[in-house]
């Protein structure tokens, strides 16, 4: 057994900071890695120490092992964690630290490869006895000359996929030439390997995924389920713990094979079984991510487990501590992911400079986020602002609980998520538990449609009023001296606002100006 006490956390933004917050806890010093444009993230300024990666695309920063590596071993680091996304399922860099006497905190290589490969893992759960979809594997020639036995519609995969890259879904014959083609030349792209395969398609299914952990000593155990049906171009949006739709039959069924699959490749560290059940409750092997998830939070807070830590602990060589029959749920959670993006605009991400980023200050709410008060939306990352995530005894408490909290936050500067997801939140469909994979794809206009509608009934003087003071506020907020235009107020030289909204032009004059009080005409 090998003690960690300085962690490199090849990654960054908010599950950079959320790693640092368990290691700290634990007294394991820190390192971050940056590229130059995040030279002043935030997840620089929380860790103990921070190594440069000098600037570039993400292939020459994040994406670039050698210099991942050479960092940690210039920090004396004794362990590597990768977070999820950029190196986290790369099996070269669990290689790369074995080969350099470095602890990494995640499973070996031969799990990562096996289980990063969507046709050697539909193998290894077949062997293992969990039922797969149907599926025809190989080149786009091969599948072609197979292809006339297959129950249209099918879905199309990049073999090495992920995050909802390289797949697509065929409703006919003649569409499935042209479509596994670009799949597979964007498999290449994307993954260096333009092996695909045609699966089975179910509609209206659900995604539910296992949580699991296993030790260097044999012990494995599962902290339950996921729901993670919400979906937009197939990455999550709204995750919730438990399953509703589980009941204890459908919870044992998804367990059950979730440790099956990790007991045949003998798993070490979290990771995660993910399934698709189709409505009369079939269960089908999906993939199995061999990392700690973006949603993990939800299950920590049914079950009390803080899964990083025990990423740590298992990679330092220890015994899992926690038994099968200790675990209980303990209520429900749900979490939100609040993105930089357009719902109206077909989700297209809006990278840009945030103004202003406010959180409400409430210790019932956990807000998973990696950014200042002000901060930029990269382009070349990922558009996630925060993970807000609820927790309450009943599913419909806690989604009251994530509503409030969601009004609560303010953004400033960019196009967000933000009043979309309170709109999910609200949908019959939401609170009925009438949700599929496929259901934004279905209902995300008519969902904008009731946005819009709500939106109408509020009086637009109360929407006037409220830009009219963060137009006074914002300015001065950002003025940290005691200058004299902070002392009078800017407002004396602009004491007129004019508004347009919803074709109508507001005139409104700022009569008096007093600390959080304005007397407006």
């Amino acid at each position: 057994m090998r003690s960690i006490n300085k962690i490199l956390i090849a990654n960054r933004g908010e599950i950079a900071v959320r790693i640092m917050r368990t290691a700290q806890r634990m007294g394991i010093r820190t390192v971050a890695v940056y590229a130059e444009n995040d030279k002043d993230a935030f997840h620089v300024s929380r860790a103990d120490e921070a190594q440069p990666l000098g600037e570039g695309t993400l292939q020459q920063t994040y994406l670039n092992l050698e210099k991942i590596g050479q960092a940690a071993l210039e920090a004396g680091a004794d362990a590597i964690h990768p977070g999820y996304g950029f190196l986290s399922e790369n099996p070269a860099l669990p290689q790369w630290c074995a080969n350099n006497r470095l602890l990494f905190i995640g499973p070996d290589a031969t799990a990562i490869r096996e289980m990063g490969d969507k046709i050697r893992s539909r193998e290894i759960a077949r062997d293992a006895g969990v039922k797969v979809a149907d599926a025809i594997t190989g080149s786009p020639q091969e599948i072609l000359q197979q292809s006339n036995s297959l129950p249209y519609p099918v879905l199309v995969k990049a073999s090495a996929g992920g995050g909802g890259k390289g797949m697509r879904i065929v409703s006919s014959a003649h569409k499935l030439k042209e479509t596994l083609i670009t799949t597979a030349r964007e498999a290449k792209s994307y993954f260096g390997n333009e092996t695909v395969y045609v699966e089975q398609y179910f509609s209206h299914p659900r995604h539910i995924e296992v949580q699991v952990l296993g030790d260097s000593h044999g012990n494995l155990v599962h902290l339950f389920e996921r729901e993670c049906s919400l979906q937009r171009r197939h990455q999550k949006v709204i995750e919730e713990a438990p399953s509703a739709f589980a009941d204890e039959s459908l919870r044992n069924e998804l367990t059950t094979n979730a440790l099956k699959l990790a007991k045949a490749i003998g798993y070490q560290s979290a990771g995660t079984v993910e399934f698709l059940v189709d409505r009369n409750r079939n269960v089908y092997f999906l993939e199995m991510n061999t990392r700690i998830q973006v949603e993990h939070p939800v299950t920590e807070k049914i079950t009390g487990v803080d899964i990083v830590e025990e990423q740590i602990k298992i990679a330092e060589g220890r015994k899992l501590e926690i038994k099968q029959d200790d675990l209980r749920i303990n209520g429900h959670a749900i979490q939100a992911r609040l993105y930089a993006e357009d719902p109206l605009q077909d989700y297209r991400p809006s990278p840009g400079f945030l103004q202003t980023i406010s959180f409400p200050d409430n210790i019932d709410i956990r807000i998973d986020h990696g950014l200042h008060k002000s901060d930029y939306i990269y382009p070349d990352y990922d558009p996630m602002i925060a993970k807000v995530i609820s927790h309450a005894a009943s599913r419909d408490h806690a989604t009251e609980k994530l509503l409030v909290s969601l009004k609560e936050i303010t953004i400033v500067g960019r196009a967000t998520n933000q009043e979309f997801l309170t709109e999910i939140l609200l949908s019959n469909d939401f609170v009925s538990n009438e949700v599929s994979t496929q259901y934004l794809s279905k209902e995300t206009k008519s969902l904008i449609e009731s946005l819009s509608a709500r939106k109408q009934q509020l009086p637009p003087v109360n929407i006037v009023a409220a830009f009219a003071f963060s137009e006074v506020q914002l300015p001065a907020a950002k003025q940290e001296n005691n200058g004299i235009w902070n002392r009078i107020g800017y407002w004396r030289l602009r004491n007129i606002i004019r508004i347009k909204l919803q074709d109508k032009e507001f005139s409104v004059r700022i009569n008096k100006k007093e600390k959080n009080n304005l007397t407006l005409a």
